[in-house]
């Protein structure tokens, strides 16, 4: 019987983070972070149906904030799709397809950053990685989060 280590605690401010265990590596992975849950909990969703497409196990753990500090909430259990209009965006969350493009490559270079080792970003450093988000295609983004995470190296 396989034994798995409870998922450490994200690094960095409070935010919403999907972690996944990788068992060949007996480790855990950050799969998806945004500071909203939403993004989060889809790409948990289309990660966790990838993975059981081939027909691996998962393990996920979802990281959030909870008053000011880090939070581990039960991961979403899959659910059988049932057809719902789509619902309102709470307030801060985007609301178009652009905005949620923009949401998306902000969340792939950030990633990209976390798996370089870059968790405590100042002030600056997210202005900068705003403007690349602004300016950069999706292709470019995930080009360059390839190139953290390279950069990053196995951990």
């Amino acid at each position: 019987m396989e034994s798995r280590p409870e998922s450490p605690q994200p690094q960095g401010a409070p935010r919403w983070v999907a972690m996944f265990y990788r068992p060949a590596a007996g480790s855990w992975r950050t799969a998806a972070q945004s500071p909203h849950r939403s993004p989060v909990l889809y790409a948990l969703g289309e990660m966790t149906r990838a993975v059981r497409a081939r027909g691996d196990e998962v393990t996920v753990a979802l990281w959030g904030p909870k008053d000011g500090a880090w939070h581990r909430y039960d991961a979403p259990q899959p659910q059988p799709p049932v057809h719902r209009p789509d619902p309102e965006p709470s307030p801060g969350e985007p609301a178009t397809l652009a905005e949620r493009m923009t949401g998306r490559r902000h969340q792939v270079l950030m990633a990209g950053l976390t798996n370089a080792g870059l968790y405590d970003l100042s002030p600056e450093d997210d202005t900068t990685v705003q403007t690349l988000v602004e300016r950069l295609d999706e292709a470019a983004v995930r080009r360059v989060a390839h190139w953290l995470t390279t950069a990053g190296g196995p951990r």
